[in-house]
């Protein structure tokens, strides 16, 4: 088993959800092989193919790069600029079909759990409702898979718990 990495607010378990994984690659940033290695989608004028879980949690990797790990296009306006700036700059993001998209509640960045299908949510109301707001219709939704054509991304409050997702497609 590898190093346990450093913990982060907005993406509580990069290593479920397939955004760190294992590596002894050396991170472009430290110089380091510390054993995770980001691999979900980077924002930056160049290209950077290795870097560890330490130095996105610290901001080093966005800094020295001038990288974007997540986005936060349409952000609530009563979401702190600190807050964005951690999900964008210290926190790990995760690959979708199109655009990926942080989702907001209780004026703060939601934590990303993972990718979902209808089986994992069919139970929860507030999800249900959450993807018919964003327009997928409820007949669709049975056809939703975590490894499918058509996707759901999971997240969960931070403040009240509530449970909220988005859905895309290939």
């Amino acid at each position: 088993m590898s190093a346990t990495p450093p913990a982060f607010r907005y993406h509580p378990d990069p290593l479920a959800t397939g955004s760190l994984v294992e590596s002894t690659d050396e991170c472009e940033r430290c110089g380091q092989a510390r054993g995770l290695n980001y691999v979900g989608p980077t924002y930056s004028v160049e290209e950077i193919e290795t870097t560890c879980a330490w130095c996105i949690a610290d901001g080093s990797a966005a800094q020295e790069f001038d990288a974007e790990f997540s986005t936060v296009d349409g952000a609530p306006d009563d979401v702190p600029a600190t807050v964005l700036d951690e999900v964008v700059h210290r926190t790990p993001g995760f690959a979708g079909w199109q655009q990926e998209r942080w989702l907001f509640h209780c004026s703060d960045a939601a934590a990303f759990l993972g990718k979902i299908g209808y089986q994992d949510v069919a139970e929860l109301p507030d999800v249900i409702q959450s993807l018919i707001a964003d327009g997928w219709p409820a007949d669709v939704l049975p056809h939703m898979s975590a490894e499918g054509d058509l996707t759901g991304y999971l997240f969960r409050c931070l403040q009240c718990g509530t449970q909220t997702a988005y859905a895309d497609a290939s």
